[in-house]
């Protein structure tokens, strides 16, 4: 059974959330960052970026103590208040057809460590340690983890209920979503939310998973009631739109093109597609795009061990990534970049034909059966599998720690 509670959210006031919530800030571009420091005193990228306009910047610890003072400071100017009483928030995120609509929740710790959420990607030690750091020195977190529950009928028409009513926050930014949400603090709604998610035991991270291994290094360490819990956006798993990351490749290791060609083909079927763009839909196909031309690669390989096995970033990796380009560590190898489906075949196309990259592999989305498979076997898949949405706005509800 699946534990969450509501939480006194701090968030922005209604008059200033379209100002606040931000994209996260390592998806601007330096241009863009510098331009919304500057223009936009609001930006809860300021309380990210406390130094962004002095040349000498502090770091870890340091860094973090400046983050907290200007939260403190965002606090003590009304930008940001919290709730005086507990609540879920209901967050509904438009972006042309899609709507997400899910719940923003407390969630246990206990259940991260008891597996009741599930993991399917590895997190890296360093990483882990540096935002439990931040957490433990700021005392706020502002980003939810993306969690995935099997469909409810009560969440479902609890959530078209609270929808019918006037939004706390209704605002639109600039990549054309639409942004709702609606506090619900109703002692008989929360109660059904909290009674509805104890019958739910299996919950899936979509995102978030160094987010929340470091709110459980957090907990062992601080002990506190509100670090037995972290922050979460929780959505049923059909809502969910998973799209995939496609891999681009710097050089072919020293192969001239026949020769990379011949050593795919022990291990693929090669149809070459000329020069008109070639996505793939077939049964365990990607894509290639190389000196001008585009090609089929078909798996030849028909037994698998694992279910990750099955998955395309796998057998590519094992097939050819590894083997004939030397790329051991997808994570760390600077042979490889990963460009995620919101990035067009045209634009990608682009960059080999400048020779930014030597060549380029597409990947289809991996289904949601597949990644909760893969985790209900404690599977872990290869890194950037998956490019999941909604991508949550940053400030918009933020967890107290402390």
């Amino acid at each position: 059974m699946a534990k969450i509670r509501p939480f006194k959210a701090i968030r922005p006031t209604r008059d200033k959330v379209h100002l606040v919530a931000s994209r996260s800030y390592l998806t601007y571009s330096d241009e863009t960052l510098k331009e919304k420091l500057e223009n936009n005193p609001f930006t809860f990228l300021h309380i990210i970026n406390p130094e962004y306009n002095k040349e000498s910047k502090k770091k870890g610890v340091e860094k973090f103590k400046l983050v907290k003072h200007k939260f403190i400071e965002f606090l003590d100017q009304g930008i940001l208040f919290q709730d005086k009483k507990a609540a879920f928030y209901l967050y509904q995120q438009k972006k042309g057809e899609h709507k997400f609509q899910g719940i923003i929740a407390a969630t246990s710790v206990d259940d991260y460590r008891n597996n009741i959420i599930k993991k399917h990607e590895n997190t890296l030690t360093k990483r882990e340690q540096m935002f439990k750091d931040y957490l433990h020195t700021t005392g706020f977190n502002a980003d939810p983890v993306l969690l995935a529950y099997k469909s409810s009928d009560k969440i479902r028409d609890l959530i078209k209920k609270t929808t019918n009513k006037r939004a706390e926050y209704d605002f639109t930014t600039t990549n054309k979503a639409q942004h709702k949400l609606w506090i619900i603090d109703n002692d008989n709604d929360s109660k059904l939310i909290i009674d509805s998610f104890a019958g739910i035991n299996k919950i899936y991270i979509a995102d978030g998973h160094h987010r929340s291994a470091s709110s459980a290094l957090l907990s062992k360490e601080k002990k506190s009631d509100p670090s037995k819990f972290f922050m979460s956006y929780l959505i049923d798993e059909k809502l969910l739109k998973i799209t995939n990351f496609n891999r681009l490749v710097k050089n072919l290791n020293g192969f001239s093109t026949n020769e990379f060609l011949k050593k795919i083909a022990v291990n693929y079927s090669i149809t070459e597609k000329g020069n008109r763009i070639h996505s793939p839909s077939k049964k365990d196909e990607v894509s290639m795009y190389l000196e001008g031309s585009w090609y089929s690669l078909i798996s030849k390989q028909q037994t698998h061990n694992t279910t990750v096995d099955t998955l395309d970033p796998s057998i590519l990796s094992q097939n050819i990534l590894n083997p004939i380009l030397n790329i051991k560590d997808e994570r760390t190898d600077k042979n490889i970049a990963f460009l995620d489906a919101t990035i067009s075949l045209l634009e990608i196309k682009k960059k080999i034909d400048n020779n930014e990259f030597a060549a380029a592999f597409i990947l289809k989305p991996i289904p949601m059966d597949a990644l909760k498979k893969a985790a209900d076997n404690n599977e872990i898949m290869p890194p950037k599998s998956t490019y999941i949405e909604p991508k949550l706005r940053s400030g918009l509800t933020i967890y107290p720690i402390t």
